[in-house]
């Protein structure tokens, strides 16, 4: 099967959710995934729901427990980096088809790795693995690079009156 390269992009709510939508879709095929979360370091309800398909899914963290508010600090950079690095392996492996970089743009934005660090993962990728990307912000190169772009554009959101993060919905 060939692999293209997706980017789930926006200010919109949403680009997680589908790329974990396609993370069990791979799986209800057989396929095996690896789901790299990049800023996170949280565990959220994702998780559980996706530690059903743990024989297909992996779910690797490469952030601290908090999300980056202000500026990163030499850890924040220092797990990112490594993180793309041990990803990079996984995906020359072979023994994944589908690769999610969660949040991969936020990343680049904040510098924990450079947009050309990103472009050289997008530039090694094995022909027969689906590379996914999310995060809002993503740079113009990635969006060339991409084959399938989605951008999830916000219109109106609770957050707006004060609506906290719910588990289940947001978490």
């Amino acid at each position: 099967m060939k692999g293209y390269i997706q980017v789930y992009t926006g200010d919109g709510k949403g680009k997680t959710t589908a790329a974990i939508g396609l993370a069990i879709r791979a799986a209800g095929a057989g396929l095996k995934v690896f789901f790299a979360q990049f800023v996170k370091g949280m565990k959220y309800s994702e998780h559980k729901a996706l530690e059903r398909f743990s024989d297909l899914i992996t779910i690797r963290q490469y952030g601290r427990n908090c999300f980056i508010i202000d500026e990163p600090d030499a850890e924040d950079i220092r797990m990112a980096r490594e993180g793309l690095s041990e990803v990079r392996d996984v995906m020359m492996s072979g023994r994944f088809q589908v690769i999610v970089l969660d949040e991969a743009n936020i990343a680049t934005r904040y510098r924990l790795f450079s947009v050309e660090d990103l472009l050289d993962f997008i530039r090694v990728k094995p022909d027969d693995v689906e590379l996914v990307i999310t995060g809002r912000n993503a740079d113009a190169r990635v969006i060339e690079a991409a084959e399938l772009v989605t951008e999830m554009k916000e219109i109106k959101h609770y957050y707006q009156r004060g609506v906290i993060a719910r588990d289940g919905i947001e978490k």
